[in-house]
């Protein structure tokens, strides 16, 4: 029969190591010192003091005044409670300082502060080779955004990376650490897990605390996509599918995906896609049609979609198209374009 492993603790729980309860022992101690000092021997509280630091501390000064036979016996009853109150001290000393938790709690806090200040931002949950992707993407559009990783070196190198990110370290699919990304303000959240379960309790728990939230969820199999829209997802991305739909396209179309692929680069060209939802526009303007607003003529930029409020697309929409409560418009253009189109239209983000 196998004997049981232990595993050797090599310290106390952290939450027996408080920095508050051992300043709260060396406060009682040096009270109870003091008012012993002033009962038994009549000492005023200077040198009440003064004999309670030299007996705690064992530097070896001697008494302000002989002691009596109670005061030895109540000096002794001091330094054996010390001995207790310094070891606890000192361990507390050795976690918070010499192993740098001090600093680390302190950081936490700042982190913490940071997040409370987001507002409109995206919490991007999962830290592997996907939400890798989707923070740099991020990063580059300037979006505010939150990573949570269970993985607790997954979070030590973002917070120690050349632009530390703001990141949680926790369970996800658990609402205190959703509500500490600051979910309730929070513009969109983003599943990347590798696990079709987590990611749909993610989204159920997710549109519980935000009605109102763009859920982007990520999904392995085909049936996890089903139920990921039915629990609340307003859109789920299936990488392995859309992968190979990619290099089937090559074969088949490859002008025209290396063509899409030049215009979406961040690194080859500054033309990019926006959607311009009737919602952002001013009220001049939600009602009038493409023709109306010309937006070709005074920004440069071509509406290329048309999106319904049923989530279906026209291509290269009729010049009498015109918005509608819950539409939208996909627009093409050059980065300078896109910034006079929002300048033009007044949109509101």
């Amino acid at each position: 029969m196998p004997l049981p492993r232990f595993k050797l603790v090599n310290r106390l729980p952290d939450k027996i190591l408080n920095f508050k309860v051992a300043l709260c022992l060396l406060g009682i101690e040096m009270v109870t010192g003091i008012a012993g000092y002033m009962l038994l021997e009549n000492y005023d509280w200077v040198e009440a003091i003064y004999m309670v630091v030299i007996t705690i501390s064992t530097v070896g000064f001697t008494e302000v005044q002989p002691l009596s036979a109670a005061g030895r016996l109540f000096t002794s009853f001091i330094i054996a409670l010390n001995i207790g109150v310094f070891a606890y001290f000192l361990a507390v000393f050795s976690y918070y300082v010499l192993e740098g938790e001090f600093f680390k709690t302190w950081f936490l806090k700042r982190m913490q502060k940071a997040i409370n200040s987001l507002n409109n931002h995206v919490v991007l949950c999962g830290y592997g080779k996907y939400g890798k992707e989707i923070s740099l993407n991020l990063l580059t559009h300037n979006i505010p955004f939150v990573v949570i990783d269970h993985a607790a070196d997954k979070i030590d190198r973002l917070q120690h990376n050349d632009q530390p990110l703001l990141c949680l370290e926790g369970d996800a699919t658990q609402d205190e650490t959703l509500m500490a990304a600051g979910i309730l303000r929070a513009r969109a959240i983003i599943t990347a897990l590798a696990d079709d379960s987590d990611n749909l309790y993610i989204v159920l728990t997710a549109r519980q605390l935000n009605p109102g939230l763009n859920i982007i969820s990520r999904a392995i199999e085909p049936k996890a996509g089903k139920k990921l829209m039915k629990a609340g997802a307003n859109h789920v991305v299936m990488p392995e599918q859309i992968g190979g739909f990619y290099m089937a396209t090559l074969v088949s179309k490859p002008g025209a995906v290396e063509f899409f692929s030049f215009i979406t680069s961040e690194n080859n060209t500054d033309i990019g896609f926006e959607e311009i939802r009737y919602e952002q526009l001013q009220p001049q303007f939600r009602t009038s049609p493409i023709k109306e607003l010309q937006l070709r003529h005074q920004t440069g930029v071509n509406i290329i979609g048309y999106r319904n409020h049923d989530g279906r697309y026209e291509i290269n929409p009729s010049p009498d198209v015109a918005l509608k409560p819950g539409c939208s418009f996909i627009v093409l253009g050059s980065e300078v374009q896109l910034k006079k189109l929002h300048e033009l239209l007044g949109t509101i983000n």
